[in-house]
């Protein structure tokens, strides 16, 4: 699997930048999944409803599943928050998995930047290019925040499956 980040601070236009590329890149064909970082705690279930109920009750892990989808919810307690890594570990196999946040970690990323933020560049080694809604200098490709195609164009030719569809 080939693994690419979409990185910025807080309003950069990181979510809407994702959810382009997941719809541009799985349009052409590939196969993408995508993890995202959360800073904070978060639930994918509520009070009340029964998988709430059995993690409340203790359960270590709760499965949900649909004829639509499923969810594994594992609860972490007092462990160390699981790496990247890790957790691709526990994906299927894709083409490409694009990965929200882990701004730290060393793969290949792509910065979200908006002028009105006010916020600097994180412009570390492991950021290969720029989308922002503004100029940059920054010895880079820059691309037009909205430019989502030739976003793609540049993610896909920068992990090797360019070639593959063509």
């Amino acid at each position: 699997m080939k693994i690419y980040g979409v990185v910025g601070w807080k309003n950069a236009g990181k979510t809407g930048l994702m959810e382009r590329l997941v719809s541009e890149i799985s349009s052409r064909g590939y196969s993408v999944s995508t993890v995202k970082h959360a800073h904070h705690s978060f639930d994918v279930d509520h009070v009340g409803k029964d998988s709430y109920r059995h993690r409340a009750a203790g359960a270590r892990e709760v499965l949900l599943a649909s004829r639509n989808r499923f969810a594994l919810m594992h609860e972490l307690s007092d462990e160390d928050e699981p790496t990247l890594e890790e957790l691709l570990g526990k994906l299927a196999p894709v083409d490409l998995v694009l990965v929200e946040g882990y701004k730290r970690d060393k793969h290949p990323k792509i910065e979200a930047h908006r002028q009105e933020t006010g916020n600097p560049l994180i412009a570390d080694a492991t950021v290969r290019a720029f989308a922002a809604d503004c100029a940059l200098d920054v010895g880079r490709p820059v691309f037009d925040l909205n430019a989502t195609a030739l976003i793609a164009d540049f993610v896909l030719s920068d992990v090797g499956l360019a070639e593959r569809l063509v």
